[in-house]
């Protein structure tokens, strides 16, 4: 797969709910998930494929979504792209209801994510 193979099929699984599919298809084993902050208290960082899914499971346990988008993706030279988050989500334990925006950026080398990357925007 090209960079924007893989680029346009991780945007289109987001949008249509296919994340934790994507994992397995499109990022390296031991691929790493940077926050731009620790959300979970588990800290920023998350190696491998389980880790990235256990924070996939997190988030969905912890949030109600009522709205997302996606922008992009940005292709930026052969191995990496960016991606552009809108998200509407409300604390389930708080019952705070926020709205995020974030750039994420994945690192391809070798036809696999190996890393990402989100940055919180203003």
């Amino acid at each position: 797969m090209t960079l924007k193979d893989i680029a346009d099929r991780l945007v289109d699984g987001c949008r249509t709910g296919k994340e934790l599919e994507n994992l397995g298809r499109l990022y390296h084993p031991d691929a790493i998930s940077v926050e731009a902050a620790d959300y979970s208290g588990e800290g920023r960082e998350v190696r491998g494929i389980d880790g990235i899914k256990a924070k996939h499971e997190w988030w969905n346990s912890a949030f109600e979504l009522h709205d997302a988008a996606v922008e992009g993706p940005f292709l930026h030279g052969d191995d990496r792209f960016a991606v552009i988050f809108t998200v509407d989500a409300t604390e389930r334990e708080s019952g705070k209801r926020m709205k995020m925006r974030e750039v994420a950026i994945y690192h391809v080398p070798d036809g696999k994510i190996t890393r990402e990357e989100f940055f919180g925007i203003g």
